[in-house]
């Protein structure tokens, strides 16, 4: 019988990104219900900290392979997407400040 290795079982007990997302839905409407206790409102609170936190890597990975499809005359090819801030950062030269 094989076992999983510690971190194949977090991943697979992870909820994906719909789930998350729903849950995240779900808390705020709890925390906007105004019924919880300041205990449970900070327990949500963290709770959906943790979900905004997966789902913002889960569309960040998800970004990073979405390819955009650009035409170059009569042919079409394909480039890596960049977002309009990743597109900023690149055509900014480095700061030569080092803050102390």
């Amino acid at each position: 019988m094989s076992k999983k290795k510690p971190d194949e079982a977090a991943t697979s007990k992870e909820p994906g990104f719909e789930e998350s997302l729903a849950r995240l839905e779900e808390i705020v409407r709890e925390m906007e219900g105004g019924s919880l206790s300041l205990d449970d409102m900070i327990r949500r609170f963290e709770e959906g900290q943790a979900l905004l936190d997966r789902c913002s890597r889960k569309l960040n990975e998800v970004e990073r392979r979405i390819e955009a499809l650009v035409k170059r005359g009569d042919q079409y090819t394909t480039e890596p997407f960049e977002a309009p801030d990743q597109e900023q950062e690149a055509e900014q030269p480095p700061s030569e400040d080092i803050p102390f």
